[in-house]
């Protein structure tokens, strides 16, 4: 698997694309947005791994003009500890985030979670809501003749409960398939995440994905 590296810090990039090298991943380094864009194209990496803070092209505009053409797996690092900025990052389409300091062996392993899933091809083709049709093997939803765009994260949440419908999700069960593991901090980020998807395919009269406090997220057959 070939991995994008994206940091202005030259020392940590030269860290972390050594410990990922050693984990078996064929690495390419770029300093910058523009470099990474470049870089990308040429390239065509499975998963790109994004420092947020970057002078010039950050790594939210980077992942921003990324997910317009491409649903290539997408790591953003990140030094602040706003919740504002982590959850813009997951809207725009990133897949997962690494808070900075972060171990190799972490960021390795969030790696492989986001790998493992995205390559993971759903086997059933459409799934029916009302008027709302779920493309499986295109990742595509519609409602009618009109197309929603979702972000990965927000398809895969989606796929999961309309496969499971009409039964009680557990959290812990929705975490791991989406992220790939369950953290209990990532709870918040889900409800983020249910509240997006909500505002996506939910009109004020028909609510579609039902919230079971304390235990998780049910679809119903109705």
């Amino acid at each position: 698997m070939k991995v994008l590296l994206v940091d202005d810090d030259t020392s940590l990039a030269e860290v972390t694309a050594f410990a990922l090298r050693r984990a078996g991943f064929l690495v390419v380094v770029a300093e910058n947005g523009n470099e990474a864009l470049q870089v990308w194209r040429d390239e065509s990496p499975d998963l790109l791994i994004l420092d947020i803070q970057m002078p010039g092209k950050d790594g939210l505009q980077v992942c921003r003009e990324i997910r317009d053409t491409s649903n290539v797996p997408i790591i953003l690092l990140t030094a602040r500890n706003s919740d504002e900025d982590i959850v813009h990052g997951l809207e725009i389409g990133a897949d997962d985030y690494v808070p900075k300091p972060f171990s190799p062996k972490q960021l390795i392993a969030r790696a492989n979670a986001v790998l493992r899933r995205v390559n993971v091809v759903p086997k059933r083709s459409n799934l029916h809501i009302g008027e709302l049709v779920l493309d499986s093997s295109l990742q595509a939803l519609t409602n009618g003749d009109t197309a929603i765009r979702l972000t990965p994260l927000e398809f895969r949440l989606l796929h999961y409960l309309l496969v499971n419908r009409g039964q009680i999700v557990p959290t812990n069960a929705i975490l791991n398939h989406v992220w790939g593991y369950a953290d209990s901090s990532d709870r918040a980020l889900l409800k983020q995440l249910v509240y997006r998807l909500r505002q996506k395919i939910e009109q004020p009269e028909q609510q579609i994905i039902e919230t079971i406090a304390g235990v998780g997220y049910m679809v119903s057959k109705v």
